[in-house]
């Protein structure tokens, strides 16, 4: 995904709390590396979440909106609720639903 997101012209601020030292093994340094979810989300025009660990379950809508350019959440595990988004203003799109 992050191959594909590139060739697009992305800018990625990517933020995973287990694998961030093998995402650097494999990427480099063709990515912005983040110290939580909430500094990946800076200027984002998007959220892309791509794996379901823990605490990326019950983020704070508001903070992240906050701090993104464009509210708008690519759900790739179908884990948020898209009524809580739609409360909170934001554009929701789930994978695989």
């Amino acid at each position: 995904m992050i191959d594909k997101l590139l060739q697009a012209g992305c800018t990625i601020r990517a933020y995973d709390p287990i694998a961030m030292d093998e995402c650097r093994r494999r990427v480099g340094d063709k990515v912005v590396y983040c110290r939580d979810m909430y500094d990946a989300v800076l200027d984002a025009d998007a959220l892309l979440l791509l794996t379901e660990w823990k605490e990326f379950r019950l983020p704070t809508w508001g903070v992240i909106k906050k701090a993104m350019r464009r509210p708008l959440v690519i759900d790739g595990r179908n884990i948020f609720d898209i009524e809580e988004l739609q409360e909170n203003d934001f554009e929701y799109h789930c994978i695989g639903k």
